[in-house]
């Protein structure tokens, strides 16, 4: 859970930090921050492909194979970073420029880009190497490097956003260089631990293979509807987020609060999702087809009971259990939020359901159909969102309400699809 939800904690302590520096850095990282988790994403997808591929080769006992596919998704996911980060460096400023009215929100978000444009690199890198050890089914390591990266990160976001023990005030910037520093950190501890593991030798992973377009083609045929679903799925938020800072800078600063309450109680589904994506790759590569759809069951009803578990409480009470992190004097988020919560709750108990049912469909190979559903789904969604706000002025609670719209559909698909059996015609 902790290892696939790196780049949500991240963006979760950014948030935390400045929502007590101002309420414009707070509504800014809100709207940059999610900008960031779809670049992010697209280097999370192609690795969720390379893991499919893993899993698959060693449930076949093909070790030999699936390091060949862990070596091809990491020169894939190197090459990747250096276009993001190009791309953020000399296209952001425009793609910007068509979202972003307000110049406050504009510019704070490009202080933060300048530092965090760099996270890229070790972002790519890690999830790579956190793929192969997801498919392989060795997950403690990732744990372990993800507690290093979020403490390497809280100690350097208050460091640098505020100008303590002796660093430099940065403010938004300072969250971006914490965030990227701290993701460097995070890479170094893996690497070492990676090289000193003994337990690999049966991959002969220090014989590096030269590129093989053939599975890099095939990582990326795999890989790029699960980018794609990323994409859609974040850029629909993107989207709602461009929109709602049209509504106005407490609107935005609001929406990045529920947000945040949305990261944290999210990291359950995104754990379970990584997992079954996994097991049912691997039941697959060993000729278990009768209990792909047992599993996917089973791991819906833990994902569901784990989320509302978190959920119930924080949301129900949320002045109190949210007040170490984001108390203040002023408690005026909280009070305009509080409405939006209980909206939050339907919309976790869809994603809790929704979000293993479509990463299952995923591990069975079925990407491209999976991603036909979430684009019209999403397509839905978006054009809801853009007439209920823009031509229905509907108030903050009736726009976060509309994402049940994406949810419900998606899920009707993808039941209908598994149930159909579809899937069992694949080869990956």
């Amino acid at each position: 859970m902790i290892g696939s939800a790196a780049q949500n904690i991240i963006a979760l302590s950014d948030s935390i930090f400045l929502y007590h520096l101002s309420e414009a850095d707070f509504a800014a990282i809100g709207f940059v921050g999610v900008f960031y988790l779809i670049i992010t994403a697209i280097g999370y997808g192609f690795s969720r492909g390379g893991q499919i591929l893993v899993a698959r080769r060693v449930g076949e006992r093909d070790y030999t194979s699936a390091t060949g596919n862990f070596y091809s998704m990491l020169y894939m996911e190197i090459g990747l970073a250096i276009l993001f980060y190009l791309f953020i460096c000399f296209l952001g400023p425009y793609l910007f420029s068509l979202f972003v009215e307000t110049p406050s929100i504009y510019a704070k978000s490009f202080e933060y880009l300048r530092y965090r444009a760099l996270g890229v690199f070790p972002t790519f890198i890690g999830v790579a190497l956190i793929a192969f050890y997801t498919g392989i089914a060795r997950t403690k390591i990732i744990m372990y490097d993800t507690l290093v990266l979020i403490v390497v990160n809280i100690f350097l976001n208050y460091s640098l956003i505020f100008g303590k023990w002796g660093m430099p005030e940065m403010g938004i910037a300072g969250a971006g260089l914490a965030s990227t520093l701290a993701e460097v950190a995070a890479l170094i501890v893996f690497s070492l631990y990676m090289f000193f593991d003994k337990r690999l030798s049966r991959f002969r992973m220090l014989h590096l293979p030269r590129v093989n377009l053939k599975l890099i083609i095939q990582n990326l045929r795999i890989g790029s509807p699960i980018v794609a679903q990323a994409v859609v799925g974040l850029g629909s938020w993107f989207f709602f987020f461009s929109i709602v800072e049209n509504m106005g800078e407490r609107e935005l600063a609001v929406s990045n609060l529920v947000r945040i309450v949305y990261l944290v109680l999210s990291i359950p589904v995104w754990g379970y999702s990584v997992g079954v994506n996994t097991l049912v790759s691997n039941f697959i590569g060993r000729g278990l087809h009768h209990q792909v759809i047992p599993v996917i069951n089973k791991t819906i009803l833990i994902s569901l009971g784990s989320t509302l578990v978190l959920a119930i409480p924080v949301l129900l009470f949320p002045s109190y259990l949210l007040y170490p992190l984001l108390g203040s004097e002023d408690m005026y988020l909280f009070e305009q939020a509080q409405p939006i919560f209980y909206v939050l709750f339907v919309i976790l108990t869809l994603f809790s359901i929704g979000g293993i049912y479509f990463n299952g469909m995923a591990g069975t190979g079925a990407t491209y159909e999976g991603l036909k559903f979430q684009f019209w789904c999403a397509l839905f969604y978006i054009i809801s969102i853009y007439l209920a706000v823009n031509h229905l002025n509907v108030s903050l609670v009736m726009a976060w309400l509309i994402e049940i719209l994406y949810w419900l559909p998606l899920i009707g698909l993808v039941h209908y699809y598994l149930v159909g059996g579809k899937w069992l015609k694949l080869k990956v």
